[in-house]
């Protein structure tokens, strides 16, 4: 069965769906038959497979918990004698704090044969394990057909401390495993995607099994739950560091690898615009299918936002699935609804106008004595646009369309859109793609034709709610603001630290004031999938009535 320290390993990166114990379990099961067919010797799940993850609030709940045991034994009793490694939540007996852990279970010849229990639980981020978790207190290997298997989950492979040059945690799970004597290291593991992680993941990895002269393998969840897009991108690294083994980016797959014997993998980077495009594509599908959607609708301004969105949209769900609606007033532009019309029939998409003057007037008129003696300002910019997210609600609750907002990053951060206006909608789809990221992402969607008209990407963005309007009226250029936000919420730096490079001080500090004003907008916001190593919402928790201005001091 074994050839030196390995065995003939099956990697099993699934798409789970929070809470559809019953559907993630006949996953689970099929895939460990189709790999016991190809030969495994033994196949790896997931971390909370069975649970989908992240399961969030759903685990202060004692009948979930039950159930999801109850799903764990079924999925046990159809295994044979080729063992499983299968994510799951375990009850813990303890005097004081939780009482349930995030487990893996070694599955063979109907039963249960081992638990392993999560040692570290992160708590930053997009994570918040310690809020439901009790940690393992010991994790010693397991073994498998004569071989010591070093079982981890997910963070517990996070820590090495020739890799990071600052730890979150004193304790080291591979180290211990290594030192009672595991032969390989085994991770099951559910790491949320953002550009630059799988080089991270990766290098990682390697620094690992280099030192420790162990292979390691690494399975990783796949799909879209929520805000949050699972990449795949399992991999497998033989005791000399060597890769020997991936999974597809983006995708579900069965990898199936023999590490004593497999030779060097040639490793195909991808570019990020690329990855990119396939991480929202594969989170918007999931997200609305998982929520019980069938088809979407957006606004089409004949912007380059809205395009994209809508591009991605067709991709996702197929372009019979997406409606676009331009909606124009006295201010719209004559090619705002003609280049809103080219797209949607370059991507194949059921296009309606909807022209708002008339009930924009009307409103005006309601509100005509008690604004009397006030000049027009961003009031009357904002009806508008509030005028366009009933209008989208309207067709979305007729239809049973999901309503998909269509902001970017950089206008979310400058308070650049309108409660209960552009806002309105079930998914922010690029609200984590700061602009000049939308512009690479239309040109790859144009890399093969023209399905984002020229125009679109080429003319001055511009919120068309005022006689030529464009953002930067109010916002310096996209690509300076970008830099800003970048450094300012990814990188977490200082003012003092982002000015210069032809950043003033002012416009620092300008930007900063925005970005920290705005926050009761983007608390109100839509869910967006987070594509960055920080985004706007689940991952960056910051109060909404607070004093404090970085650029004061107090």
């Amino acid at each position: 069965m074994l050839k030196g320290n390995f065995m003939k390993i099956a990697l099993a990166q699934i798409n789970t769906t929070v809470g559809d114990l019953a559907g993630n379990g006949r996953k689970i099961v099929d895939f460990y038959r189709r790999a016991v067919q190809q030969g495994a010797e033994m196949v790896v799940f997931p971390e909370l497979c069975m649970t989908g993850y992240p399961p969030r609030d759903l685990l202060l709940r004692r009948q979930f918990i039950s159930d999801n045991l109850a799903a764990l034994q079924t999925v046990a009793s159809q295994t044979g004698e080729v063992p499983a490694l299968v994510g799951f939540v375990d009850t813990v007996s303890a005097p004081s704090g939780s009482n349930i852990a995030n487990a893996a279970a070694l599955l063979r010849g109907g039963r249960v044969a081992e638990k392993i229990h999560k040692t570290l639980l992160p708590t930053y981020d997009v994570f918040d394990e310690d809020r439901y978790f009790r940690a393992g207190e010991k994790n010693s290997p397991i073994l498998v057909g004569g071989l010591k298997i070093g079982v981890t989950i997910c963070e517990d492979i996070w820590n090495d401390a020739d890799f990071w040059p600052k730890r979150f945690y004193d304790r080291d799970p591979v180290a211990e495993l290594r030192r009672e004597g595991a032969q390989m290291i085994v991770n099951l593991s559910a790491s949320p995607w953002n550009l630059g992680k799988l080089k991270i993941r990766r290098d990682m990895m390697r620094t690992i099994s280099q030192k420790d002269r162990l292979p390691v393998a690494y399975c990783n969840a796949v799909g879209g739950n929520d805000e949050l897009i699972f990449d795949g991108s399992s991999i497998v690294f033989n005791a000399s560091g060597e890769l020997v083994a991936f999974g597809k980016r983006f995708e579900e797959d069965l990898i199936l690898v023999d590490a004593a014997t497999a030779k060097p993998a040639p490793f195909t980077e991808m570019a990020d615009v690329e990855k990119l495009f396939r991480a929202l594509t594969l989170g918007l599908k999931d997200y609305v299918v998982k929520c019980g959607f069938q088809s979407v609708v957006l606004g089409l301004s004949g912007g380059i936002d809205s395009a994209v969105a809508a591009a991605l949209a067709a991709h996702a769900l197929g372009p019979q699935n997406v409606m676009g609606v331009a909606m124009p007033s006295k201010y719209s532009s004559d090619h705002s609804v003609k280049d809103a019309q080219e797209l949607a029939k370059n991507l194949g998409i059921r296009f309606e106008i909807v022209p708002i003057q008339e009930p924009v007037d009307a409103v005006y008129g309601f509100l005509k004595a008690i604004f009397a003696g006030r000049p027009e300002d961003a009031t009357e910019e904002n009806i508008q646009s509030r005028m366009r997210g009933l209008i989208l609600m309207a067709i979305s609750n007729k239809l049973g369309s999901l309503l998909l907002t269509t902001g970017n990053k950089s206008e979310l951060a400058t308070g650049y859109c309108t409660l209960y206006g552009d806002m309105c909608g079930g998914l922010a789809v690029i609200s984590d793609v700061p602009k000049m990221m939308v512009y690479e992402l239309a040109s790859f969607i144009n890399r093969g034709s023209e399905l984002i008209p020229k125009n679109s990407i080429a003319k001055p963005p511009s919120a068309e709610l005022k006689p030529n309007q464009t953002d930067q009226d109010t916002l310096p250029p996209y690509r300076v603001l970008d830099k800003v936000l970048k450094a300012y919420v990814e990188d977490h730096r200082p003012v003092q630290d982002i000015v210069g490079d032809g950043l003033t001080r002012e416009l620092v500090a300008d930007l900063v004031r925005k970005i920290d004003h705005n926050e009761y907008k983007r608390r109100q916001a839509a869910p967006g999938l987070k594509v960055t190593s920080t985004a706007f919402g689940i991952g960056r928790r910051m109060p909404i009535a607070q004093k404090y201005r970085e650029e004061k001091g107090s």
